[in-house]
């Protein structure tokens, strides 16, 4: 795993200056202590920090092809290398190394941008073509890897791994764009391609983008979608059978390294059925770690401790007190734009046990959208059934008024919390998942921010970035919509933003069997009923691992790797809370209403409702502010 970083004059042969290269390169050094230099040549600069894990001895990048005209600076890992090696020998290209890396550039040579369809893996790059004058950016299909660019107003191109990386550059225009704003408080996230400030993006999963010199800067291309075609006609017990050797063979690729490797442990099911098939590959015990909290109602490791019992594996365990806050204004420099997933706090965790004993970890993450794991996709299936039963016409005057006139009611027993059900029933289908996955739905986004910061919005919704991608989806299976929809965000900008930057603030790397994309494709030909069958999620998947992993493991209910975000705003961070919402650093900014910032605050803290996660959001809003204006972080 790798930091890149560098700079191209789309438009002329303009030397840059190298210290600002040395600088975009230093610092994203935890991302690759082990070595690191840059390359320079009239109109490109590249820089590149490696985490050493294939061919350690050589490798090293900036790497060039055999003439030196194609340069490439790459982070990730092409897991399908060893079978490209012969077959681009045989069209004539040398190699010098047995990186991965060297791959790519001979790739680029013989099939030009559409290299990237023959790469298995996880991979963002840049790559330099002198004699075709041409500048190529590719990030992988599912987005594991991250990839920042912004096209400054001279003409340079400037890219990194890490939005901090074009924050060295002076001509980044850093304002804040409103429409990420948006987003941010409706998801948790800004979503691909935005990026917080307006002059920066991110190049989205499975693009492209191809730059000829003087030529100007085309919009990225897409080179990869996932289609849910649903109309694979396997049985159900071979698809059970076929998915146990697809999952055999994704593993067997991730654990190809030359540094010692192990697997997250959590004691669910994803994390558990890499790691069974991982002791099936194995001559030598795997190294597993697993993350134990001292509250029982978010402690699952003795489940971890079952599947490493079973399978022998080198497990440790470290225990994270309940308390453990400490990390607010360290995920802040780690993540560089806003980001609300409390998660982050025991991936960060479990990322900086697993470096003690690893380099390279594999994990479960995927599962849950490719295999329909969340619990949100099954109430999504009831209330499809239900919105099915009459038409939107009817549905959204009728229920729509029962919503507005129900009361709000967190504290009672689930059958009278009908608010929820109500509104989702006013909605379409896609409307009705955004409400449900957004951290402040639309009415509360609507009293959160300032009239001149809605104006500033000109109406736009976050339900657009949801609205873009179905448009997309060439399905209208209602699970496979929103694992569609999913896949092109929550997937991305939440669960492969937090791995990402836990890991790498470790110098660790993650490799995703789950995230294998020809196993998502084969999976999105499958039935949806394979996937949810009644109330079991992962139905297909938790019978295929049946003669792998305890009946407990496999079929009690899904936990989640949380924090207790409700307790901590009501004790330890209480003061904390009431600093941030009451403070200048968000009153200056014009965002919000200061007025239902408090009322989130005393409501929640009088326990009249629980408005943690919203609140979380906003205690990290202003983390991320405080952190890009260098301003001293608050008392814990």
């Amino acid at each position: 795993m790798c930091g890149i970083s560098g700079l191209f004059d789309t438009r002329g042969l303009r030397a840059f200056d190298p210290a600002l290269i040395r600088r975009m390169n230093d610092i994203q050094f935890h991302r690759g202590p082990d070595e690191g230099d840059i390359y320079q040549e009239p109109g490109v600069a590249l820089g590149h920090r490696r985490l050493s894990i294939i061919d350690l001895s050589s490798g090293q990048q900036p790497l060039f092809n055999e003439d030196g005209s194609v340069a490439v600076v790459f982070n990730g890992e092409i897991y399908n290398f060893q079978e490209l090696v012969p077959e681009l020998e045989a069209l004539g290209h040398v190699f010098r190394t047995r990186s991965d890396t060297e791959v790519i550039v001979h790739a680029w040579e013989s099939w030009g941008e559409a290299c990237v369809q023959r790469f298995r893996g996880m991979f963002a790059f840049g790559l330099w073509d002198r004699n075709r004058q041409t500048f190529f950016l590719a990030r992988d299909r599912l987005g594991v890897k991250p990839l920042f660019y912004a096209l400054l107003g001279d003409g340079t191109l400037v890219f990194g791994s890490e939005l901090k990386v074009l924050m060295q550059h002076p001509g980044l225009d850093r304002r804040m764009d409103p429409l990420a704003v948006e987003e941010y408080f409706s998801l948790g996230y800004v979503a691909e391609p935005r990026c917080i400030f307006q002059g920066a993006r991110k190049l989205e999963p499975g693009f492209s983008l191809c730059i000829r010199r003087g030529q100007g800067v085309p919009e990225p291309r897409a080179y990869w979608d996932v289609r849910f075609t649903l109309d694979n006609p396997v049985r159900f017990s071979d698809a059970a059978a076929e998915l146990t050797e697809r999952l055999r063979e994704s593993v067997r690729l991730r654990m190809i390294a030359d540094v010692p490797l192990g697997a997250f442990l959590s004691g669910g099911v994803d994390s558990s059925a890499v790691v069974a098939t991982m002791a099936g590959l194995s001559k030598t015990p795997v190294n597993t770690c697993s993350i134990a909290f001292d509250d029982p109602a978010f402690n699952e490791s003795e489940f971890a401790q079952q599947v490493a019992d079973r399978y022998q594996t080198r497990h440790f365990v470290e225990t994270v007190r309940s308390d453990d806050f400490d990390l607010l204004d360290t995920l802040a420099a780690l993540y560089d734009e806003p980001y609300a997933d409390s998660s982050a706090i025991p991936t960060y965790r479990v990322c900086q046990l697993a470096r003690k004993h690893v380099t390279v970890a594999l994990s479960g993450d995927g599962g849950d959208e490719s295999f329909g794991g969340y619990r949100r996709y099954r109430t999504h299936l009831m209330e499809e059934r239900m919105r099915s039963a009459l038409p939107l016409g009817l549905r959204r005057p009728l229920f729509g008024l029962l919503g507005r006139a129900y009361p709000k009611a967190d504290w009672a027993p689930r059958v009278f919390r009908a608010k929820s059900t109500f509104q989702s029933m006013a909605r379409d289908g896609v409307q009705a998942y955004f409400h449900s996955v957004s951290i402040l739905r639309d009415d509360m986004r609507r009293q959160l921010f300032s009239n001149s910061f809605r104006r500033e919005l000109g109406g736009y919704n976050a339900i657009e970035v949801f609205r873009r991608h179905a448009a997309s989806a060439a399905t209208d299976d209602p699970l496979a919509l929103i694992q569609y929809l999913d896949l092109k965000t929550y997937l991305v900008g939440d669960i492969n933003t937090k791995v990402d930057r836990a890991s790498m603030a470790h110098s660790l790397e993650v490799r995703d069997p789950l995230m294998d994309h020809p196993l998502v494709e084969w999976l999105a030909t499958l039935p949806s009923a394979f996937k949810i069958k009644g109330q079991e999620g992962k139905y297909l998947f938790k019978k295929s691992m049946e003669p792998f992993l305890p009946q407990e493991v496999l079929y009690r209910p899904k936990m989640g790797f949380a924090v207790p975000l409700s307790r901590w705003f009501r004790g330890p961070l209480k003061d904390r809370l009431r600093e941030v919402v009451l403070g200048d650093t968000l009153a200056e900014t014009g965002i919000f209403n200061q007025g239902y910032l408090k009322h989130l605050m005393d409501a929640h803290q009088a326990g009249a409702r629980d408005y943690s996660a919203s609140l979380w959001s906003v205690m990290m809003f202003d983390a991320f502010l405080r952190h890009t204006r260098g301003l001293s972080p608050l008392p814990a």
